[in-house]
């Protein structure tokens, strides 16, 4: 990108039972952050997994959700999820499943977005919202600040379900098409990698070389006991 081409600006705030986007507007970029992003569903927590094992040797102990905290995700809030995230001293991972226009973007981190087959997203999606228990509606419907409507359980039927998330564009969660649509838009940028779902079940190894060119040297020295770690260990798709 030159210099007279602009990066990608926020227009707009996400606020509903899962979000709160504003966490972005106060955050500090540090100069190699790494921000892994989807829809959802989509191989999320599998390439946090990835990343973390390049990046700290290969330890199946990492404690991943603590490494790599989903920044938008307005549980705990942000006054306790900044300190937090500030407070690391490693290279930092964080997760978020907005779309470009409601993030602060920063051309000093890199940015890793993969998609997968809305068919599999919805499929994963009412597996997990169907198994949801108490705890996890009243973190997203009850604690302070909910801006919309409540989440509320999943129909019985998933036919119903795959409907409803159609003709409502991702409904009961968030917009689909807007998400994936302005990740592809930005694909050209220097610090920014598309990634699919079906390419990494397909070839894990050579998508991961393909991660760790994009980070850094670093990442890819540690490729190779992670990769193995990975592969001995029979690692199978997250759908997260």
């Amino acid at each position: 990108m030159t210099m007279t081409e602009a990066w990608p600006r926020k227009t707009r705030e996400l606020h509903n039972h899962h979000f709160d986007s504003s966490i972005w507007n106060e955050f500090a970029f540090r100069d190699d952050d790494i921000v892994i992003a989807t829809y959802a569903k989509s191989g999320t927590t599998w390439t946090q997994q990835i990343v973390a094992q390049m990046l700290f040797g290969g330890d199946p102990a990492l404690p991943v959700a603590e490494l790599s905290p989903w920044l938008d995700l307005r549980v705990p809030p942000k006054a306790v999820k900044l300190p937090a995230v500030e407070a690391q001293t490693h290279r930092r991972i964080l997760k978020t499943h907005l779309p470009v226009d409601a993030l602060v973007f920063s051309p000093r981190a890199k940015y890793l977005y993969i998609a997968r087959d809305a068919r599999d997203v919805v499929w994963s999606l009412y597996h997990h919202h169907a198994h949801a228990n108490a705890g996890w509606y009243a973190a997203l419907n009850d604690t302070p600040g909910r801006v919309g409507a409540p989440i509320e359980p999943p129909p019985s039927d998933i036919r119903q379900y795959w409907r409803d998330w159609l003709d409502r564009d991702g409904h009961p969660f968030w917009p689909f098409w807007d998400n994936v649509r302005s990740w592809w838009a930005i694909r050209e940028l220097p610090n920014v990698m598309l990634l699919h779902f079906a390419d990494l079940k397909r070839d894990m190894p050579g998508q991961m070389r393909r991660i760790a060119g994009f980070l850094d040297a670093r990442a890819e020295r540690e490729l190779g006991a992670a990769c193995a770690h990975w592969l001995a260990n029979g690692a199978s798709p997250r759908q997260h």
